[in-house]
């Protein structure tokens, strides 16, 4: 591990970036050009000491998941967050394995989206990054880990949790849609992937799921409309619009309710909930 480097190469970042870049409010004055330590911080999700720490060569040698979320926190290119792991002491990702490192033109875009739910996933149906509208609609899935960071895997492995986002009628067509589009990234991902990873698994704990996978059906698109089922509000209509990046391994799915209606105003109503839940510490 280079501290110096690592050191240098977090600060020079943090300054390149102003909070309007990130989605942060740009605030009054600004004793700091670029992006503060605690801001940094609070994107990736860690103690602000522990990060200035890293930036004061005397933290200890950071996690691969740690720089994974500095990674999408300062807007790092692929060869920019390759650098960021070799001079932290780690391999950079293997190639082989699907992509966590989040597109930054996707998260350009994210940041603008403040009053519509919205995230970012990979290929395997992982949320990569949600905006706070999509956490309070579909809930925080950060804390998952392993193949249950899977949409595909939670829907069969656990359907009672999953499905409940889903009106009853809606979990055929919705079962098809996740076997269809794990067959495609199995395909483009290889057998060493952790796509054949979850594929294999599914087979061996979920009978619906081998009796759709025997179909072969391939499909990698999301339904134009859907309706999303809220604990509090109900259930709330919504059209889908997807913004894949070049290679198609990861995908901005925003979803809008249409103008004026019943929807719409649910989904206010939910950004209010959400950020009194916020300010309550909940």
């Amino acid at each position: 591990m280079d501290r110096a480097a690592l050191a240098d190469f977090l600060t020079r970042h943090r300054s390149a970036l102003r909070p309007e870049h990130v989605g942060l409010a740009p605030g009054a004055r600004r004793r700091v050009e670029g992006l503060r330590r605690d801001e940094v911080a609070h994107l990736a999700a860690m103690s602000s000491d522990y990060y200035a720490r890293l930036e004061q060569q005397r933290g200890p040698q950071p996690s691969t998941q740690m720089l994974a979320a500095l990674a999408r926190a300062l807007r790092l290119t692929r060869d920019e967050r390759d650098y960021l792991y070799r001079v932290a002491g780690h391999s950079a990702p293997d190639a082989v394995t699907a992509d966590d490192h989040v597109a930054p033109a996707l998260l350009r875009v994210l940041d603008r989206l403040e009053d519509t739910p919205a995230l970012i996933l990979s290929r395997l149906d992982e949320v990569l990054v949600q905006n706070d509208l999509a956490r309070a609609l579909l809930g925080d899935v950060s804390a998952f880990t392993g193949l249950e960071r899977s949409a595909a895997y939670r829907w069969f492995v656990h359907p009672e949790r999953e499905r409940a986002h889903y009106p009853a009628d809606d979990h055929d067509r919705q079962s098809r849609a996740q076997v269809s589009s794990l067959r495609a990234a199995s395909a483009e991902l290889g057998p060493r992937s952790r796509a054949a990873e979850l594929v294999r698994e599914l087979q061996q704990r979920s009978p619906e799921f081998v009796a759709l996978w025997e179909q072969h059906e391939v499909r990698r698109r999301f339904a134009d409309r859907k309706t999303l089922l809220h604990p509090e509000v109900g259930a709330i209509e919504v059209h889908c619009q997807a913004l894949f990046t070049e290679d198609g391994s990861q995908t901005l799915l925003v979803l809008t309710p249409a103008p004026g209606s019943e929807a719409e105003s649910r989904l206010r109503l939910l950004a209010v909930l959400g950020t009194q839940r916020i300010a309550a510490g909940e």
